[in-house]
């Protein structure tokens, strides 16, 4: 690590306290350049640790008799710093260099081969190439500023705010270089302010002097926990928007001269890619960098906020636990009456509610899906909430949260796009199916009992290459070293895709969840509906028209596997079989049996489509639409009404 600050400042000390593994190099401060090129770290720990608790502390302080060889500590007022073999070494700095003054040794530690820059300081540091010191507008560090091409970090941590202006950031990013943005690098710390106010509030006129402060001092270790969990989850939305970054270039640029249309945004004040660039990184199959997501993640979160708290969601009262869990346990019982009281309630249930809904679904979430319904951001949300408790996501993120530091960041990452997935169709579904605004209470009641007996069922009810798929995607996972329960559930989200259309379904023919369960993907393999729906998904989504047009076609097989699922159902006659699987088979059969001539024609045109391997949009449509031909016609009198 080569680090910005002093163990004196709060964001550099903490940061180099939060492990014992750190090997700390070099650091410089506005008073000295401190270089110890081979540190032991447990030696070096508990100096820092000492330092740490030692009032107006400097790196004069520090005990020059734990410094490796070809170390020390130098006030930046000298004139010459010398450089031994091993600080050269340390610094990746060419042989022959013996001595380099205070700012020119400061810059080399700023282009210092380390995993980490931390920089926990005052002042613009690095540039971007195209950049002048003036850009920087930092005069203080002109002497010392380097460019983003001559980072040699793996990774730049901002405690500090400006350390890199945000066209540096990009430029390293783009250059393999890991880097947010300072104002994600900060959020814990404002995140604990709001806490901090937000029960000072609560609190206030409750509550005596002495008692406030035992109180508060009690709960720090919760809401650090609290503020790192929601932090965690951001660090991991923007993992998660890296990866895909490539993938969703089109849906990025999109989104972006949409938040500049609206004004919420300026591409060239923000630093943000034009349409020339955007063309450029499609071509070189590159997207977004992290620190533009980040921008990105930003300003979805503001305005979404924005949107949420003008609209009458936040006083549903379902919402009600989203207040109390944003606050320690000891007031959720001591002050429970208050928190309706809270004069900031509308605010932190809209902001808890926005940051878990875009940090869980992605930047893009809210904004594709007002391209595909037209339906306002409240709306949305208000799908997103039915969706999320439904299929319990809280519990799952939980569980994900648990994995860090178990498995690699990669297969965390897959495990949220798999959920986002499943949460993104579920809302696409209700906002479709049921007519907004909805009470939230009364859908997820209607709805959780059925979704629950089906997810428990798979993977029982699946056959052929829907089991054949659960199994690999099962497989996959556990490979990754994610727990076998975890795994399981991750497994089981395609499928769950369908789930409410299993249980309308089974509503609408009054029969058993379980078995309309049976029947819907019983259908499914003998009509190869798996394979169709998988070659719809695998459509391009070049631009906006053909995004929609893949939803809009892959609903419609959704729909259509519904009705004919709900035609087999209404089919009686006597069941043989003893298990489920086998009288869904039955069922199936007896429908085919009085439908033998259009299923025999929707097979002949399906099998030529097979054969042709021309999976575009129209051969996809065409197959769609057969098996569209084979659902019932409505009787003439309910499709009048």
């Amino acid at each position: 690590v080569a680090g910005i600050g002093d163990m004196s400042g709060d964001v550099f000390g903490n940061g180099m306290l939060l492990s014992r593994h750190i090997k700390l190099v070099a650091a410089f401060d506005h008073r000295h350049v401190f270089l110890d090129p081979d540190p032991d770290p447990a030696a070096s720990f508990a100096e820092r640790e000492r330092l740490f608790g030692l009032p107006r502390s400097s790196w004069a302080d520090y005990d020059a008799a734990l410094i490796s060889p070809g170390g020390g500590i130098w006030r930046r007022d000298v004139k010459a710093v010398p450089l031994t073999a091993q600080a050269r070494a340390a610094l990746g700095i060419a042989e022959g260099t013996l001595s380099l003054s205070p700012d020119e040794l400061i810059s080399a530690i700023l282009k210092a081969p380390v995993d980490l820059l931390w920089n926990g300081g005052i002042g613009t540091y690095v540039k971007a190439s195209h950049e002048t010191h003036a850009d920087a507008g930092d005069r203080s560090s002109d002497a010392v500023r380097i460019d983003a091409t001559e980072l040699r970090a793996r990774v730049v941590a901002e405690g500090g705010n400006l350390g890199l202006t945000q066209a540096a950031r990009i430029e390293y990013a783009l250059s393999g270089g890991l880097v947010n943005t300072d104002f994600i690098d900060n959020s814990a710390g404002v995140d604990t302010s709001d806490h901090e106010v937000n029960i000072k509030i609560l609190m206030a006129g409750g509550i005596d002097h002495a008692e406030r402060a035992r109180l508060l001092h009690e709960m720090t270790d919760e809401v650090a926990a609290l503020v790192l969990r929601h932090n965690d989850g951001q660090n991991m939305a923007l993992a998660a928007a890296r990866y895909q970054a490539p993938r969703l270039l089109h849906v990025h640029a999109r989104y972006l001269r949409q938040l500049a249309r609206d004004k919420q945004l300026s591409l060239e004040g923000d630093v943000l890619p034009t349409g020339k660039e955007i063309a450029a990184r499609r071509s070189a199959g590159t997207g977004l960098t992290t620190p533009e997501l980040a921008l990105l993640l930003a300003h979805t979160k503001i305005a979404a906020g924005q949107q949420v708290l003008g609209s009458d969601l936040p006083d549903d009262p379902y919402l009600r636990t989203m207040l109390t869990s944003y606050f320690p346990a000891p007031l959720r019982t001591r002050f429970a009456e208050r928190m309706s009281a809270h004069r900031l309630r509308r605010e932190i249930i809209t902001t808890s509610l926005v940051n878990e809904m875009v940090d869980t679904g992605g930047s893009t979430f809210l904004f594709r899906l007002e391209e595909e319904t037209g339906l306002p951001v409240p709306d949305i949300t208000r799908a997103w909430l039915v969706a999320r408790e439904v299929f319990d996501m809280p519990a799952f993120w939980r569980r994900l949260g648990q994995l860090a530091g178990q498995v690699d960041v990669e297969a965390r990452i897959l495990l949220v796009l798999e959920a986002r997935k499943l949460v993104e169709r579920a809302t696409r579904w209700l906002l479709m199916n049921k007519r907004p605004p909805f009470g939230v209470a009364e859908t997820v009641n209607s709805l959780s009992e059925g979704v629950a007996t089906v997810r428990s069922g798979i993977p029982k009810v699946l056959s052929g290459s829907d089991l054949t798929s659960y199994e690999e995607r099962r497989a996959a996972f556990a490979a990754r070293g994610v727990p076998a329960g975890l795994a399981d559930e991750a497994a089981a989200m395609v499928p769950s895709y369908s789930a409410f259309d299993i249980v309308t379904s089974a509503a609408m023919t009054s029969r058993g969840v379980e078995e309309t369960a049976a029947v819907y993907f019983a259908l499914a393999e003998r009509l190869q509906l798996d394979r169709l729906r998988e070659l719809i998904v695998g459509l391009p989504r070049e631009d906006r028209w053909a995004s929609m047009a893949r939803s809009a076609l892959r609903d419609d097989l959704y729909a259509a596997h519904a009705a004919l699922t709900r035609d087999v159902l209404a089919i009686d006659g006597d069941r043989h079989s003893a298990d489920g699987q086998s009288q869904a088979a039955e069922r199936v059969a007896a429908w085919e049996a009085r439908n033998a001539a259009a299923v025999s024609r929707a097979e002949a045109t399906l099998a030529e489509i097979w054969q042709s391997e021309r999976f575009t949009f129209t051969t996809l449509e065409v197959a769609t639409r057969v098996i569209r031909t084979l659902v019932a016609p409505l009787p003439a009198q309910a499709a009048l009404a």
